[in-house]
């Protein structure tokens, strides 16, 4: 028998796709296109070890995909195995009393929301793909998302994984626990290791309380020192989820792909952030000028800072459907961003008072290589978490390659990473090569030659 009809005896020939394999074929992105051979879909974690017993015998390439959303790479498979979770999709238990649930790695985001909306839970990541993306891929890439900065990254709000290694062994890593100094910590070691390790099959999460309170608003600010000056006068008054920075370049972005777009204010301004705040039952109550507790916070915090010059304009959503309007203006960047190539997208981080630095730094950089270049910048400035997508004059495999190295380095000189949410993957091996030490990289290639000897997980992924 061959691996395939090996692989069909395991799974179900249902589950075994060896043609029409197109829809696995390229990224999300556009930048890797090539045809895995064959896409397999287990349905359970016996499933996948059995998979990867199989794999690992033949010593074929497998790789791991959740709802192929990633913005890195670290799902191309040309030649390889693609194992898809999309079928582990069981919500295995919610514990609204302990604030967690297990679920299995291909859920999907929004879905499991919706599942914990009865109880008045969330899960607290969220970002624009969250009506495809899955649990296991937002694990696998450590994802984080505007609500980082309040709640952390996916490593931060994972308290246990179960995960498959590449010779079939399970590790149960489920707890429920917030504290567990029993050795290594394993499953900081899982998430994020962008199935270069293994497959995360399910995972127990750390819920949050919906909100009882938003109070959210688009803000026109002189400078981006001012900017932070409002994220830290917010952040002394009360909980600020997500602070979202969105220059002019954006806004001329927006205006000119989504159509019936209109402009934030009736002038023009440079710097305009996204501010959401979320609060408790307390901060739901009304207000004696209307509102709740927690718009009037944000209210007068604006009002001052309008005073002293900081603030130019702002526009307070009344309503959910004008909270929902500032969000669509902000999360169309997943989208948009791809439409105009050629284009280098990056996923930077650098410390909050060094953006403005860095913006200045890659700015001259893009000038430097190619003086007709343009740049379009969203963050998430409240953690420091900046993408500039780069378009260059011409479409050309060195100058995108130096384009991406000149924006990469200007952030690690800024005290910053190349790699703020989104992953290494294929896109920023070469980054890793020159940034990353050399004791660094040497100790996770002796990890990756612990649990995968045979160097079938995601080959040729993160590590330079």
């Amino acid at each position: 028998m061959t691996l395939l009809d090996d692989l069909r005896a395991a799974l179900g020939p249902a589950h075994v796709l060896a043609d029409g394999l197109a829809p696995w074929s390229r990224d999300w992105t556009g930048h890797y296109e090539g045809t895995p051979l064959a896409v397999l879909r287990p349905g359970s974690t016996a499933e996948v070890a059995a998979t990867l017993r199989l794999a690992s015998r033949h010593r074929v390439p497998v790789v791991p995909s959740a709802g192929r959303t990633g913005l890195a790479g670290a799902g191309h498979a040309p030649g390889a195995l693609l194992l898809s979770v999309d079928r582990l999709r069981a919500l295995r238990r919610v514990n609204p009393s302990g604030r967690t649930a297990t679920v299995e790695a291909g859920v999907v985001l929004d879905a499991l929301n919706d599942a914990l909306l009865p109880h008045g839970l969330r899960w607290p990541l969220t970002l624009g793909a969250r009506g495809s993306a899955m649990v296991g891929g937002l694990l696998a890439t450590n994802a984080g998302g505007p609500n980082a900065l309040r709640w952390g990254s996916a490593r931060d709000l994972t308290l246990g994984v179960e995960a498959v290694l590449a010779d079939g062994t399970v590790l149960d890593l489920l707890s429920e626990l917030r504290k567990d100094n029993t050795g290594y910590a394993l499953r900081h070691l899982l998430v994020g290791a962008e199935g270069t390790l293994g497959v995360i099959t399910a995972a127990t999460l750390r819920l949050a309380p919906l909100p009882a309170a938003r109070a959210t608003a688009t803000v026109a600010l002189r400078s981006l020192p001012d900017a932070l000056l409002l994220l830290h006068r917010l952040q002394d008054e009360a909980p600020v989820e997500a602070f979202e920075y969105m220059p002019r370049s954006y806004i001329l972005q927006h205006l000119r792909h989504v159509p019936g777009a209109r402009e934030p204010f009736a002038e023009s301004h440079e710097h305009n952030v996204l501010v959401e705040l979320a609060g408790g039952p307390r901060d739901a109550l009304p207000a004696p000028e209307g509102g709740t507790r927690l718009d009037a916070l944000l209210g007068s915090v604006l009002e001052a800072m309008l005073e002293e010059g900081a603030v130019l304009d702002a526009h307070l959503a009344a309503s959910e459907s004008q909270r929902r309007a500032l969000w669509d203006r902000r999360e169309a960047a997943g989208r948009i961003g791809y439409l105009d190539p050629p284009f280098v997208d990056t996923d930077t981080a650098v410390p909050l008072d060094r953006v403005e630095a860095f913006l200045g730094r890659a700015r001259a950089a893009l000038r430097a290589l190619d003086p007709g270049c343009t740049e379009v910048v969203v963050a998430h400035l409240g953690d420091g978490n900046v993408h500039m997508t780069a378009h260059p004059t011409r479409d050309d495999p060195a100058l995108l390659a130096a384009l991406r190295a000149a924006i990469d380095d200007a952030a690690v000189a800024e005290g910053g990473t190349f790699s703020a949410e989104h992953g290494v993957g294929l896109s920023k091996r070469a980054t890793m090569a020159r940034h990353k030490g050399e004791g660094a990289l040497a100790a996770m290639r002796a990890v990756k030659a612990a649990l995968d000897p045979d160097g079938i997980m995601n080959p040729g992924k993160v590590l330079p």
